[in-house]
């Protein structure tokens, strides 16, 4: 073996060795973290009760925090009953009986893995959430 590959060997082994303590270094984000780093830049709106289901375009799961469906440019939070069982590694089943996705509406959480039932939330209102609009600096 030439110096030159002893060398890379034992880069390798000293970055394999270095790549966990810089994982565990990141610090992982609570929901609320998560949440307001999500709304930043925007402003809340007057609740409604329901959103149209075929305007939305992506749902977020928000570790045992929320749901944020996006609907156009608007976000819109619920803070449903049971919502320390979300997982952001869930899947959401929603059966809805009209277009809306409204108050009192549940849904089941389903284990991504193992595809198993894993609990359901109840819905809240739905909070909206704009972007702020800037306003032009006076001379």
């Amino acid at each position: 073996m030439t110096y030159k590959h002893v060398f890379a060997a034992a880069l390798v082994t000293a970055s394999l060795i270095a790549a966990p303590a810089a994982f565990a270094a990141k610090k992982k984000l609570t929901g609320e973290e998560q949440l307001a780093k999500l709304l930043e830049g925007r402003e809340a709106g007057k609740p409604v009760t329901c959103i149209q289901l075929n305007q939305s375009d992506s749902t977020v799961i928000v570790d045992k925090t929320a749901l944020v469906y996006r609907v156009g440019r608007t976000l819109y939070v619920n803070r449903p009953t049971n919502a320390d069982r979300l997982d952001n590694d869930d899947i959401l089943v929603t059966k809805t009986f009209s277009s809306q996705l409204c108050r009192l509406d549940t849904v089941q959480l389903h284990d991504r893995t193992s595809r198993m039932w894993s609990g359901f939330v109840g819905l809240q209102d739905f909070v909206p959430y704009t972007r702020v609009k800037k306003t032009a600096a006076a001379n």
